[in-house]
C-alpha cells in the first residue's frame, strides 16, 4: 500500500497529550480529598472512555453512593489549574509525526473520548489543531470505546475507508475500537503495557511516536 493511498486517526489523551498521568494524578489527589481508596484500579478501566462511560465505571465499582459530581468537578479544577500554568503536555514525538505525514499529504484525523470542545480547546492551545481534516469527540456518540462508533465516524467524515485507514492509540479500549472498526490499530502503551491480546489486535507496538514515525517513512 502506497502512502498516498492511507489515512491515519489519532487518539489524543495519552497518545498525542502526555494527559493519562496528569488525570491519574488528579483523581489520586481527589480520592484522598474524598477518603476513596482503590482509585488508580478504577482509573485504569476508565482509560479511553468517554465521561458517560466512566462514570458507569465508577458508579458500578463503588457504587451510587459515590459522589461523582464533586469528584470529578474537584478533579477538573485541579487539571486545569495545572495545564493553565504548564500547559498541555505534548508527548515526545507528537509534532514531528504529525508534521511528516501532513508534508507527505496524507490525510489525518483526530478520534477522542473527550468532549469536542475540550479536545479543539486544547489542540488549539497546543498548535496542532490544524494538521487535522477531521475532529471527533466522545460526546457526539452514544456508545464510547471499545466500541466501534468513534472511528466508523471519523472514517466517514474524512471520506476514508476503514480498511485503508490506521489508528494511532495507547489504551486498550482505544485498540479494540480501532480493531474492532477494521482499522489497522497501532499502538504506543503509555499507562497500560502492550498485553498479548493488544499485541495481537495490532499491526505494530512501539515505544514511543518517533517509532511511529519510522514505521511510517519505511511503508
Amino acid at each position: 500500500m502506497r502512502q498516498s493511498d492511507i489515512a491515519v486517526i489519532f487518539d489524543m489523551d495519552g497518545t498525542i497529550f502526555d494527559t493519562e498521568r496528569l488525570v491519574l494524578d488528579c483523581w489520586e489527589r481527589g480520592g484522598e480529598k474524598h477518603g476513596i481508596t482503590d482509585i488508580r484500579e478504577v482509573f485504569m478501566r476508565c482509560i479511553g472512555t468517554n465521561k458517560v462511560r466512566t462514570e458507569e465505571i465508577v458508579y458500578g465499582h463503588y457504587g451510587m453512593v459515590f459522589p461523582y459530581g464533586k469528584f470529578s468537578e474537584d478533579s477538573s479544577v485541579l487539571f486545569h489549574e495545572i495545564t493553565e500554568k504548564a500547559g498541555i503536555p505534548v508527548k515526545p514525538g507528537a509534532a514531528e509525526l504529525l508534521e511528516y505525514l501532513s508534508g507527505n499529504k496524507i490525510p489525518l484525523g483526530l478520534a477522542s473520548s473527550t468532549r469536542l470542545a475540550t479536545v479543539t480547546q486544547e489542540l488549539q492551545a497546543a498548535g496542532l489543531y490544524d494538521y487535522f481534516q477531521v475532529v471527533v469527540g466522545g460526546d457526539l456518540l452514544k456508545k464510547s470505546k471499545p466500541a466501534p462508533d468513534i472511528y466508523l465516524m471519523t472514517c466517514e467524515r474524512m471520506g476514508v475507508l476503514p480498511k485503508n485507514t490506521y489508528a494511532v492509540e495507547d489504551s486498550y479500549n482505544g485498540i479494540r475500537s480501532a480493531h474492532s472498526a477494521g482499522l489497522h490499530p497501532v499502538m504506543v502503551p503509555d499507562l497500560t503495557p502492550a498485553t498479548e491480546e493488544m499485541r495481537s489486535l495490532s499491526v505494530a507496538v512501539f515505544e514511543d511516536l518517533f517509532g511511529v514515525k519510522d514505521y511510517f517513512a519505511k511503508m
